[in-house]
């Protein structure tokens, strides 16, 4: 076994326990809850409905029994397929909606595909995803389990016993083939299953779908199943893509263990922006939750970017702002005197904290603060450097650029194309070296400018930067 696995294996919480271990873990918080003090549950889809964040029940039922102080709380679990190292924006919804669960009381299952991963999720796919492998996916499911634990051990209080990490790899790697389809696959009804949207657009398609691509409704089916009867686990959640596959599972449980009502499926809207566009995908690429793909500088730069026709919206779903201070925040963006883009820093703050912790989010702040041009803070490498794999850099020798015109530099390092548009910007105030305006078109660079004698940051206007380095 590689060394990432045995790390994988031995560190990750909860991630690779026996069955045994699982059942004894809930069975012990079943005994502790059974005997905790009656107190008032909040209503936890009634929060989702005010927030937007619910778009479909497959029972009526769960409004009233996740509220029920004579129901125990309920175990909720939202999957996760390791396509990436790192779980990215568009993932959020998921952890949003389980951080909900912990707040309203409840236990939570971070579910990790590493069986139904190897198959691809045909959901919300024109084509079949690209086969990884095991080693990629097993490094996926580790980076995965790092991002969900830290964020979830925060949700949590630091305490793990309210959430668990499992991987579907576990119970699928001794799941014989003869005996599945003795034991879930005649209850499955293909009528169904080739009627999931999911499924009716690719058989569609000119590419059409491949068998395997087809069990994928039926493999995550089974998971809820495995999970209800072995974890006691009775909601699962996903985004509306999921729906198909959601019902799949609610399907099989009350066919296989012939039980109704017990089961229950929760969808959430996808992060869409106003215009319909996905909301998560930046110039560069998606916007990873994970600060070795994406630093929180730059993640918090994206979610301060948004707009003013989608701010509130989100600040509803990706936030634990309360309602109230949402509704304020609204009401001063049209009022006279609003700083603009208040309510997006409130945003960014929030999201930012909860993904990248409160460490995170004094980086970015330190950083948006010291790359804002016109700032009084004083910049040196360190903090130069923390944000150079940011923004564009140039490599020049040191003797090149010592008493080279800014003008020059700005055009050949490829801030701006060319010297009337740089004399222009400079009229305009628009020009900054080391966040201190260019005032002067004869600028030149001196020895005092060069940042620890390495250094120095251009900057076209708020948004466009480059970092200079200089080598002897």
């Amino acid at each position: 076994m590689s060394s990432a696995a045995t790390w994988y294996f031995t560190k990750t919480l909860h991630l690779f326990t026996t069955t045994t271990l699982r059942r004894q873990t809930f069975l012990r918080l079943s005994r502790h809850l059974s005997t905790a003090p009656t107190t008032s549950r909040p209503n936890i889809v009634k929060i989702l409905e005010e927030r937007g964040l619910l778009e479909s029940l497959t029972s009526e039922t769960l409004k009233s029994t996740c509220s029920d102080l004579t129901n125990p709380p309920l175990r909720v679990y939202c999957g996760f397929d390791p396509t990436a190292e790192s779980l990215h924006l568009g993932n959020l919804l998921g952890l949003i909606v389980l951080s909900w669960f912990l707040r309203c009381g409840h236990r939570v299952v971070a579910l990790i595909g590493g069986a139904t991963g190897r198959v691809g999720d045909p959901s919300g796919k024109s084509t079949e995803r690209p086969e990884l492998d095991l080693l990629a996916l097993e490094k996926n499911i580790e980076g995965i389990a790092c991002t969900v634990s830290r964020i979830l051990g925060r949700c949590s209080g630091g305490s793990s016993e309210n959430f668990v990490i499992l991987n579907n790899y576990d119970w699928w790697k001794d799941v014989r083939l003869l005996d599945f389809l003795k034991d879930v696959g005649r209850f499955a009804r293909v009528g169904i299953m080739v009627s999931k949207e999911s499924v009716k657009k690719r058989l569609g398609s000119e590419q059409g779908m491949s068998f395997t691509e087809f069990t994928y409704q039926l493999l995550q089916g089974y998971d809820f199943v495995h999970l209800y009867r072995e974890e006691g686990v009775n909601v699962q959640i996903g985004g509306s893509d999921q729906w198909g596959n959601i019902t799949a599972g609610t399907d099989l449980i009350r066919r296989i263990l012939r039980v109704e009502d017990v089961a229950y499926g929760l969808t959430f809207p996808l992060l869409l922006k106003s215009d319909g566009t996905k909301f998560g995908k930046s110039e560069e690429g998606a916007v990873w939750l994970s600060p070795s793909f994406l630093s929180p500088y730059k993640f918090y730069q994206y979610l301060y970017s948004v707009p003013d026709a989608d701010v509130v919206r989100f600040l509803k779903i990706l936030t634990f702002l309360s309602m109230d201070e949402i509704d304020d925040l609204e009401k001063e963006i049209g009022r006279p005197g609003y700083v603009p883009n208040t309510a997006q820093r409130r945003l960014a703050e929030e999201v930012t904290r909860f993904v990248h912790g409160q460490d995170g989010l004094d980086e970015a702040l330190r950083a948006t603060e010291a790359l804002r041009p016109g700032a009084q803070t004083k910049l040196d490498s360190t903090m130069i450097e923390g944000i150079a794999k940011d923004v564009p850099s140039y490599l020049l020798p040191y003797d090149q650029v010592l008493n080279l015109a800014v003008i020059d530099l700005c055009v050949s390092s490829g801030l701006i194309e060319s010297k009337s548009a740089v004399r222009r910007l400079v009229k305009q105030g628009g020009l900054y070296l080391n966040n201190v305006k260019v005032d002067n078109e004869a600028k030149k660079i001196e020895v005092d400018d060069i940042v620890d004698g390495k250094l120095l940051l251009l900057s076209s206007g708020k948004k466009n930067k480059m970092v200079v380095r200089l080598s002897s």
